[in-house]
């Protein structure tokens, strides 16, 4: 299977041979299909916080964090290149027609002066063309705008990745996404010691130019918020990169013969997250963010979620502490159990809790593993993921979030799940990763590792079989204590495309 030169290549990137057989059986036989109980819904899932409780929740999160011994992270996924977000004015330059004809266009072309980056475009235009945008309008030379919006010789955004993109628009200078998750977080993630610390994850060939932005902003934005900013980066590493194979299923090599490798999606990312040492992280990705005037409200539900968080790990470290001290009574475990049940919405209907050394055993594996709080929206009809209630290996039912590849097409139950749920993932979590002896867990060893997406990309022209690993926060977190809290949509406001920066959440 492998040559001498092939096991060279999968031990510079730490990867073993054992590790590709693996991934060639998922691409030969697939991911077995998950077991579907539910959509997770009001009552059955998902909580419904009052007004009242809610200021309860935010109270207890803001005197968590006022601790100076508490460490908070904010983890965001940055690595993407933002060519996905073009894809429309890609097709136009390829098109054979030189005006905008399609809505998409149209609206790009009529709005364009609303852009945050319209003034950058327009300045680059007069130096390469002699001429502005409007007298570039007015001739007709609507792709030589385009252009020099996309291309390596203009402002070469349809090869940078959102997080350097300029998204919204200010007196005192436009921003991009990064700059928003640093002003964002000295609302709700700045701790005891005053630090507002943030981690990116960024692909290797643009990381130095997140680290020139992040630098030269962090003292305007730390004087301004009374924050001092702790930013770090990372890389996905090459040890989660995954095989890819042929339309046969066999590995798919390049012109020199050598092995093909595609980055392992957002689900590698875990080893990213496992690498962070703190009490709380919030992770949330690049492209959701508003203007200062709707900060407030985003930081109002990120410290319910976090309030939530906190609340329910207190509890389960209590518990923890009287299992392993041999303290616990039978009415102590009879209320442990109702916890796992009402709070954390896990079924155990599926095995025996018949000796009261089965149940200890029971509550102490639910108990002592990871734990996050997840927002959720009304279903709004945007594709992705939602909240469901799954059956788990070892026979009990709990809440996941699950894709709609995920889904299996000949399960009726599953199907039915998914075109009747009443809510939709924003990516909008707030996590614990440490046990209540204050140690970290492993977070690899949470993951469902028969979880994970087969996708068909090209290279030079050839079609190939891509593997990802499990989604972050899919089977990447399967294994977690999972929490869903409803949140208002106007919380979920993220930019697929150039054109969604011309909604009203995004305008000043």
């Amino acid at each position: 299977m492998f040559t001498p030169e092939d096991r060279i290549q999968l031990k510079e990137r730490g990867l073993t041979e054992e590790d590709v057989l693996t991934q060639l059986t998922y691409f030969k036989e697939g991911f077995p299909p998950l077991s579907v109980v539910s959509a997770a819904g009001m009552g059955n899932g998902i909580m419904r916080i009052d007004d009242d409780d809610q200021a309860a929740y935010r109270e207890e999160w803001d005197r968590y964090r006022r601790q100076r011994d508490c460490s908070i992270v904010k983890f965001v996924p940055a690595s993407g290149a933002a060519s996905r977000m073009f894809k429309d004015l890609f097709a136009f330059l390829d098109a054979d027609y030189d005006e905008p004809r399609t809505d998409f266009e149209k609206k790009f072309f009529a709005e364009i002066e609303k852009f945050a980056f319209y003034d950058a475009l327009n300045a680059r235009c007069l130096s390469t063309y002699g001429t502005d945008i409007s007298r570039l309008k007015t001739e007709g030379r609507y792709k030589a705008i385009v252009r020099t919006l996309l291309l390596p010789e203009g402002l070469n955004y349809g090869s940078l990745p959102k997080g350097l993109l300029l998204f919204h628009k200010y007196l005192d200078g436009n921003r991009t996404p990064t700059e928003e998750h640093m002003v964002e977080s000295a609302y709700y993630a700045k701790d005891g010691n005053g630090r507002s610390v943030l981690h990116f994850t960024v692909s290797p060939e643009h990381q130095r130019l997140f680290e020139i932005l992040t630098a030269e902003k962090s003292p305007l934005y730390g004087q301004r918020l009374n924050t001092r900013y702790d930013i770090s980066f990372s890389i996905q590493k090459p040890s989660t990169d995954t095989i890819a194979v042929d339309m046969d299923n066999r590995p798919f090599r390049d012109e020199n013969g050598r092995l093909v490798f595609r980055p392992g999606g957002h689900g590698a990312l875990i080893e990213n997250l496992d690498a962070i040492d703190a009490d709380v992280i919030f992770i949330k990705n690049i492209d959701n963010v508003v203007p200062d005037r709707l900060k407030d409200n985003e930081a109002r539900y990120k410290k319910l979620l976090a309030g939530v968080l906190v609340k329910m790990q207190e509890r389960a470290f209590r518990y923890m502490e009287k299992l392993e001290s041999g303290d616990a009574t039978t009415a102590d475990l009879a209320e442990m159990l109702r916890f796992t049940e009402n709070e954390l919405c896990i079924c155990h209907d599926g095995i025996s809790l018949d000796s009261e050394h089965e149940l200890r055993n029971y509550l102490k594996r639910k108990l002592n593993r990871p734990f996050r709080v997840c927002g959720m929206v009304k279903n709004q009809g945007e594709p992705g993921g939602g909240p469901f209630i799954v059956k788990n290996p070892d026979g009990t039912a709990s809440p996941q979030i699950l894709e709609s590849s995920q889904i299996n097409p000949d399960d009726p139950v599953a199907v039915n799940a998914f075109r009747n749920g009443t809510h939709f993932n924003p990516v909008d979590l707030v996590c614990s990763v440490k046990n209540h002896k204050g140690e970290k867990y492993r977070l690899p060893d949470y993951v469902d590792r028969n979880t994970g997406f087969i996708s068909i990309k090209s290279k030079n022209g050839r079609e190939l079989k891509a593997l990802e690993h499990p989604g972050l926060w899919n089977g990447g977190m399967s294994d977690w204590n999972t929490i869903f809290v409803e949140v208002p949509v106007s919380t979920f406001n993220p930019v697929k495309t150039v054109n969604d920066l011309l909604r009203p959440e995004h305008q000043p």
